[in-house]
């Protein structure tokens, strides 16, 4: 779902200068690879670079057919109209996080970082009965909104249309969570030179001015 939005604003682009129709379909993570894993009909995959490794070992995305897309950061939000936390640290956050009545973060591979980043600070425990969950298809930002979340971590392209909420900033350098996206053409795609034709634009030098509006860095 990370990807949504970049991906909308590149296939209208794409659009403009190839004949064929290209239609995306964003969906979790997981669900995409357990999709991609049963054998579904897809030109095209797109999902986090180690999903797509594990997609080519097992044979379900051709070989030699990856293309690294984007880099994507984590921001942390907070409802419209609250305090600001104090990002500029390592420490700060930690302190923020700890202040923190309640917080959610990704399912996805950055919130699995999380996760043993709260390990490492040695807080997992302290703070676990204040995770909340976001059900399947929420993003954490909507969690935030509704003010059921005080400090809410997702990546920051998932973060910047969400109405209701300020975003506080991205996590500080040292501890700042980088995924990249890859994207790969099937084993089954029923169009495999234009499903390459398509992944070479979206990783051209012409796309690098959508990925930047939408939260997110070439690769």
């Amino acid at each position: 779902m990370a990807t949504r939005q970049v991906l909308a604003e590149l296939v209208a682009a794409y659009a403009q200068q190839s004949a064929d129709p290209v239609h995306i379909e964003s969906v979790g993570g997981v669900d995409a690879a357990r999709r991609v894993q049963a054998g579904e009909a897809f030109d095209v995959v797109i999902l986090a670079s180690d999903a797509i490794d594990k997609l080519a070992a097992s044979g379900h995305v051709r070989a030699g057919s990856k293309v690294d897309l984007v880099h994507s950061g984590v921001a942390v939000a907070v409802r419209e109209g609250a305090p600001l936390p104090d990002l500029a640290s390592e420490d700060a956050v930690r302190r923020a996080v700890l202040a923190a009545r309640s917080l959610s973060y990704s399912t996805g591979p950055s919130g699995v970082a999380l996760a043993r980043l709260f390990e490492r600070w040695g807080i997992a425990q302290e703070i676990a009965p204040r995770i909340v969950q976001a059900p399947p298809g929420v993003p954490v930002g909507t969690l935030v909104a509704r003010g059921e979340v005080e400090l809410g971590f997702q990546q920051l392209s998932e973060l910047l249309h969400v109405p209701g909420i300020t975003l506080a900033g991205p996590l500080p350098g040292p501890i700042q969570i980088t995924t990249t996206f890859s994207g790969a053409v099937a084993t089954v795609a029923a169009q495999p030179a234009a499903a390459q034709a398509l992944l070479a634009f979206m990783a051209s030098p012409q796309a690098a001015p959508a990925k930047r509006r939408q939260g997110m860095e070439p690769a």
